[in-house]
């Protein structure tokens, strides 16, 4: 399942965007999304996982609180809400398929993914 992050652009701090991971040929349902991101000189950070169901979500410490993670297995989309945007969360964004994780209850730690696929770049600046 090859997954395709959009809605990226450029935002003032403080400012709100709304990110979309769509499926392409396929179907999401049964499948753990979770979103990455990947700022110039900086390793790849987990941002937010989704279980198949909505049931069980994650977020990274730095976008807790600002972050929404969502799904709607009807239209084949995971959605990642960003509000309160700072420019330390500019980067590139990803989704991809979860392919190995762990569900603690409502949190869910997703481990390994499926290839990230090309991202939609988030531009956080005055």
């Amino acid at each position: 399942v090859q997954l395709q992050a959009s809605g990226g652009g450029h935002v003032q701090p403080g400012g709100s965007l709304r990110l979309s991971c769509a499926a392409s040929g396929s179907t999401l349902s049964g499948v753990a999304v979770g979103w990455s991101r990947q700022a110039p000189g900086r390793e790849r950070e987990g941002v937010s996982c989704i279980s198949d169901n909505s049931g069980s979500i994650f977020y990274g410490e730095s976008v807790k609180g600002r972050f929404a993670i969502s799904r709607d297995n009807a239209n084949n989309t995971v959605y990642l809400q960003m509000n309160s945007l700072k420019p330390e969360d500019t980067a590139v964004y990803y989704c991809a398929r979860v392919i190995r994780y762990r569900l603690y209850g409502r949190t869910i730690y997703c481990d390994d993914f499926s290839s990230w696929g090309q991202g939609t770049q988030v531009t956080v600046s005055s």
